[in-house]
């Protein structure tokens, strides 16, 4: 006698698994162009949007986008990030943890890019704290920088969403 099968059935149409904060690969992006109109972002169409001190924010479940241009005479550097903007995130952002602090590339050219870590808010409901991972990019132009932070829980798979979002960035 012939062992059974032990082949499951195949399905034409793979199935997505998405953890607690990923985003969807096939997520439907918007431009976006905050106060001052410097630049225009593409951001998740149906995310919560809410202003503050001049950054705006979408977010939806886990996952958070913030954009705000400010002022800023010379180009950032990975030291000058160092110097001046990681005191800052460690002394507002709870539990922060510096990972890196480099230079890339995105669409709009190079940007200084620092990658943490901190613990959410927590939730209004629950009161649970998520552990996200953040990106924030550093871009520059003209005496002005835009600063885009792109966060979401550690172990989410973002890469692809983080990138087009960052790489939507364009001056006006």
């Amino acid at each position: 006698a012939k062992p059974p099968s032990s082949s499951a059935p195949t399905s034409s149409h793979p199935t997505e698994f998405n953890p607690p904060g990923d985003i969807p690969d096939n997520q439907v992006l918007i431009p976006y162009t905050p106060p001052g109109g410097l630049v225009t972002i593409k951001v998740p169409e149906g995310w919560a949007r809410s202003d503050h001190g001049g950054a705006v924010t979408f977010t939806d479940k886990l996952n958070s986008i913030t954009i705000q241009v400010v002022p800023l005479p010379q180009a950032p550097t990975p030291t000058w990030a160092r110097n001046n903007e990681v005191p800052q995130l460690a002394a507002s952002e709870p539990a922060f943890k510096l990972d890196s602090i480099g230079t890339t590339t995105r669409s709009a050219g190079p940007v200084v890019l620092v990658k943490y870590e901190r613990d959410s808010k927590p939730d209004r409901v629950t009161g649970k704290v998520v552990r996200d991972a953040v990106e924030r990019y550093d871009f520059w132009k003209a005496g002005h920088e835009a600063v885009l932070s792109l966060s979401g829980p550690v172990g989410a798979d973002n890469v692809d969403p983080w990138q087009l979002v960052s790489d939507s960035l364009t001056w006006n």
